[in-house]
């Protein structure tokens, strides 16, 4: 007995030793990525935690920089924390900053970091198509690097699932036919894998399905080096429509995301088939992918259950962990809580209660998915004893504006930590729609990672500032001052979800807004004005800087995206008087302001349309798969759907090519249709220019055509020529009232 308990100590110590081997390994080669003239200066080992937490050291020893941890994650994370600390340079989506002296600043002292964090969530199912629909590896292996170098342990891992669920269902007598209206295109995953519509933006093309699961192989095999572990995805009752042919006599509930998509199809969990099914999909899916027993699944996302019963919710969560655990006895549920932030309504305390205490404490982990807008803890007394994870949503639909909560950032995860009514707080984590965009709210966050403590933003500010930049400028402080008090300040006494849009996005109205184009900010547009101030001022000292580039480009954005709403109350006010002359003059000023804007954004890289558009057609094998793709890729960030989607907006962006070909046609189809009703003395028929609108959009959708893929002029110039041109002109008093 003892000769046995010693061989499974030795390999259990023997293993460890690998697995600490190929972290070690796995996080040279992103240094090497890193800083492939410098890397040689570092050195990693491997670090024990005696907690059980992510721990690291850093220190310098015989002319190198040596960095310990205790997983591929936190070696990275001590190897982020010299280049922020030490270095101060900056590694984010928007520009960086890696320009190290030759020589390395040295660290005096060995520093030591423990994370009181378990788990560092990221992702959310609609993040996987808003920014990352045409993805390939290498960008992938550099959104990996992002997430080590900020301390990700815990990624949604949900790229290439549909080819899993083809495999099952061809093992189960389905035939390609029967699921061709099933998948959706690849710019619509992430409402087909929550349950919410079949087959838009299809049929999808098996050759993706395959392409894509040979880039999910890689997307995990990377995770798992850096000692990640990826939530995979696992049976929520959604099936196909043929299933109800194939099993007559199954339980299947026909439900309606929203109007204009075909019903979607839920297997009820009382149904034997549920359970077999979900046994069937994870041991599947682990033969492929193996597994490390998180599994994420929504079965009410955006849809109710048929009984608000305790009982019946109780035994649905019971039935569907039980599917779970039959394949694996290790498997955790981990849940989205979107549907108790969403549908506040149904989801009361005893439904909620009910839902949550019908599964095992330590089998279920909780996503307070927007924690920063509305903790869900507070009012569910920590998630009724699970474990929960304290995220920060941020963005919706991947849109353009400057926005977020500094402040509840900076100090929230600390609080609920420290709140001995929080319960089993057990993380942090990003779990935003889109990506790609206002890259201090996330370099904020994850700074919460490994510290317990509040963050002191008048510190961490003007140090991120700094790291940014490559340089002390003290415009360029002032201006980061002001953002922080205007366009990353939410008052608290309203509830302003997120982000405004710019009143250009809308589809023509002669409102103010619209549905999904909400103008509303969370300040006074003339308090921003003097960020601009201070950063065109800081362009001589800043100009080089990458950072600097984008930032400056972003600001100038917003405020002309805010002017625009001034201009339009012009052209409305002048309709409405039936004053043909200013009308004319109002709305070219309209029009020059969104040509103006898309030659700004040509200038950033961030901004262009192009690379959208060609990433998607670039999966296409042929001509008609590119197509496919690129419908796929124009639709999702204009109307969401048919001619008639509900959701047109939603998912609206700033880009250069969308201002001049998308955005500004439709203003003059609506300046034209205006202009006639003036001359011929009629009220505009606004329904009929809908109607024609709409038909011009699906058309525009559909339409062939490449945009560019480069840069045109300097970023820093142009916006300086646009500080010019408008600056005065914002400074009038229509505007600022």
């Amino acid at each position: 007995m003892k000769l046995k308990i010693l061989l499974l100590a030795i390999t259990l110590l023997s293993l460890n030793k690998a697995w600490s081997q190929s972290h070690i390994e796995t996080t040279q080669e992103l240094i090497k990525r890193v800083l492939p003239k410098q890397y040689s200066n570092f050195s990693t080992q491997g670090l024990a935690s005696n907690s059980g937490m992510d721990v690291f050291e850093i220190e310098s020893k015989n002319n190198k920089i040596v960095l310990r941890g205790s997983s591929g994650v936190a070696l990275a994370s001590a190897f982020y924390y010299y280049l922020t600390e030490y270095a101060h340079c900056q590694i984010n989506w928007n520009g960086e900053n890696l320009k190290l002296p030759a020589k390395l600043p040295l660290v005096p002292a060995k520093i030591r970091k423990e994370t009181p964090y378990q788990y560092r969530y990221y992702l959310n199912y609609c993040t996987l198509n808003y920014s990352m629909s045409w993805w390939d590896w290498p960008r992938w292996e550099k959104e990996i690097d992002w997430m080590a170098l900020h301390g990700i342990n815990m990624p949604l891992a949900i790229t290439g699932e549909e080819y899993t669920w083809y495999l099952l269902y061809k093992e189960m007598g389905f035939s390609d036919d029967e699921l061709k209206g099933f998948f959706t295109g690849p710019a619509y995953f992430s409402w087909f894998w929550m349950g919410n519509i079949d087959g838009w933006g299809g049929p999808l093309p098996l050759a993706w399905m395959k392409e894509h699961f040979e880039l999910q192989k890689k997307i995990i095999q990377r995770e798992r080096s850096l000692g990640m572990k990826p939530v995979l995805p696992a049976f929520t009752g959604h099936v196909p429509a043929a299933f109800k042919l194939k099993y007559p006599n199954a339980k299947l509930k026909a439900t309606n995301w929203t109007n204009g998509f075909a019903d979607t199809y839920i297997l009820d969990s009382e149904d034997p088939m549920f359970a077999e099914i979900g046994k069937k999909f994870l041991q599947k899916q682990t033969e492929l992918l193996g597994t490390d027993h998180l599994y994420s699944a929504d079965t009410f996302n955006e849809n109710e259950p048929p009984s608000a019963e305790p009982d019946y919710l109780a035994k649905l969560s019971a039935r569907i962990y039980d599917g779970m655990s039959q394949a694996d006895a290790k498997a955790v549920w981990v849940m989205q809580g979107w549907l108790f932030y969403s549908d506040r309504k149904f989801w009361k305390a005893p439904q909620t209660e009910a839902l949550l205490k019908a599964v095992p404490d330590d089998k279920m982990i909780l996503l307070d998915l927007a924690t920063e807008i509305e903790p869900v803890w507070k009012r569910t007394e920590g998630f009724y004893g699970k474990p929960w994870i304290w995220n920060m949503l941020h963005n919706f639909g991947g849109n353009t504006n400057l926005f977020g909560r500094m402040d509840v950032v900076a100090k929230a995860p600390a609080e609920a930590l420290a709140d001995a009514k929080s319960g089993k707080m057990k993380g942090i984590g990003l779990s935003m729609e889109g990506i790609e965009q206002n890259p201090v709210l996330y370099e904020l966050m994850m700074a919460n990672t490994w510290q317990s403590k509040p963050i002191n933003l008048d510190a961490w500010l003007p140090k991120y500032v700094k790291n940014r930049y490559g340089t002390d400028s003290k415009e360029a402080q002032k201006a980061w001052s002001i953002l922080r008090k205007t366009v990353y300040t939410v008052p608290t006494d309203k509830y302003i979800r997120d982000g405004a849009e710019s009143i250009i996005q809308a589809r023509p109205t002669l409102d103010s807004l619209s549905r999904w184009t909400n103008t509303k900010l969370n300040y006074k547009e003339k308090d921003l004005l003097p960020a601009w101030d201070a950063l065109i001022k800081a362009a001589d000292a800043c100009k080089n800087s990458d950072g600097f580039q984008y930032d400056l480009v972003d600001v100038t954005r917003q405020v002309m995206a805010n002017y625009a709403l001034p201009l339009q109350r012009k052209f409305v006010s002048a309709l409405e008087k039936k004053d043909l002359q200013n009308f004319t003059q109002d709305s070219k000023k309209f029009l020059e302001l969104i040509s103006d804007m898309d030659l700004l954004l040509a200038s950033r890289r961030d901004f262009l349309l192009g690379p959208w558009v060609a990433g998607a057609r670039a999966w296409g094998r042929n001509e008609k798969e590119s197509a496919l793709y690129e419908m796929n890729a124009k639709n999702l960030i204009t109307l969401w759907g048919n001619e008639e989607s509900p959701l047109h907006e939603y998912a609206c962006r700033q880009w250069s090519g969308l201002m001049n070909d998308f955005y500004k046609p439709r203003w003059e189809m609506f300046f034209a249709a205006a202009t006639s009703s003036l001359k011929q003395e009629k009220p505009l028929d606004i329904p009929a220019f809908q109607r024609e609108v709409a038909k011009w959009e699906w058309k525009w959708v559909n339409k062939r055509k490449d945009y560019p893929l480069q840069t045109s002029g300097n970023p820093v110039l142009r916006s300086i020529e646009m500080y010019k041109k408008y600056r005065k002109l914002m400074a009038d008093e229509s505007y600022r009232k």
